[in-house]
């Protein structure tokens, strides 16, 4: 069974830099064997896909976050990271990390429990 943990800050002060991490354990399942998305869903709204990291160590951005995201994977961690950088409050959201084999984020079989994200000062 696979299984995805979150873990990073839940409170970031505007202008800084939001770090997560996701751990990926569980089987054979490895955070390169995957592809990995970032999402996330700000109050009120629906889900927003930030960006990937395919299996082959690919990435891609959303073209309005791609100047200040980043998203990278430590294969001998089985982990994957995001830094979104330049944070405001319109950055305030739930952040979840999740992947499967599908290219398509929306059909990922696994998902952290999301981590909510407050900027403030």
């Amino acid at each position: 069974q696979v299984q995805v943990q979150e873990s990073g800050p839940g409170l970031v002060a505007p202008s800084q830099t939001l770090s997560l991490t996701c751990t990926v354990s569980g089987g054979s399942a490895t955070s390169n064997y995957f592809h990995w998305s970032w999402i996330r869903q700000p109050p009120g709204k629906g889900l927003e896909w930030m960006g990937a990291i395919r299996n082959s160590g690919s990435t891609y951005y959303s073209p309005s976050l791609k100047s200040r995201t980043s998203i990278s994977r430590d294969t001998s961690k089985n982990q994957v990271t995001l830094q979104l950088h330049s944070m405001t409050p319109e950055d305030t959201a739930v952040y979840y990390c999740a992947g499967g084999g599908d290219t398509s984020w929306s059909r990922y079989d696994y998902w952290a429990q999301g981590t909510p994200v407050t900027v403030s000062s």
